[in-house]
């Protein structure tokens, strides 16, 4: 018990439904005792959170259980769901490799932003660091980069000045480079 208010304190903080905490003290009580009727711990303290942390665990992975009961809710409502078919998967296998090739097409550095800011996720901080260029310069190829990208792949340019579209083809095969 005199540890109560610090268990109380972290089951507050790391459970979000606040109305289980009481619960959950129950049930991590009714563990250490039981557990205390074999063997007293020798840390209790550290004893009592560790059970704690463990019911949590335990609490998540029920939750995260689906009935069966459910499931079969799930089909009685005809809900549809999008399986991967071989059609579907070689579309998009398609898909992926025209873009890989549009991507190979770009200019260099546009290709050397996008690759690091889309694929490996880095930071334009990180990218400009890398790169030896300022930020606003990794943006401007990044955003070049993806517009490029985008007009290859839906087929059209917008002209800035007009805001018309026409068919073209924007990014220039790589010559070897």
């Amino acid at each position: 018990m005199p540890h109560e208010p610090a268990l109380v304190r972290f089951l507050s903080r790391k459970w979000a439904n606040a109305a289980d905490v009481q619960d959950i003290r129950h049930d991590i009580y009714i563990r250490v005792l039981e557990a205390a009727e074999r063997e007293r711990p020798s840390l209790p303290k550290a004893y009592l959170f560790s059970v704690a942390r463990h019911i949590l665990v335990d609490r998540v992975r029920r939750d995260r259980i689906v009935a069966i009961d459910l499931l079969e809710d799930l089909d009685s409502l005809n809900v549809l769901i999008d399986e991967a078919t071989p059609e579907r998967r070689e579309t998009a296998r398609q898909q992926l490799q025209r873009l890989s090739a549009l991507i190979q097409r770009l200019p260099a550095r546009c290709r050397e932003v996008v690759w690091m800011r889309r694929v490996e996720d880095l930071p334009q901080k990180a990218i400009a660091e890398r790169l030896g260029i300022a930020e606003a310069t990794v943006e401007k190829h990044l955003v070049r980069g993806i517009r490029l990208l985008a007009d290859a792949l839906y087929g059209t340019e917008r002209n800035q000045d007009t805001g018309s579209e026409r068919q073209t083809a924007v990014i220039e095969p790589n010559h070897g480079k």
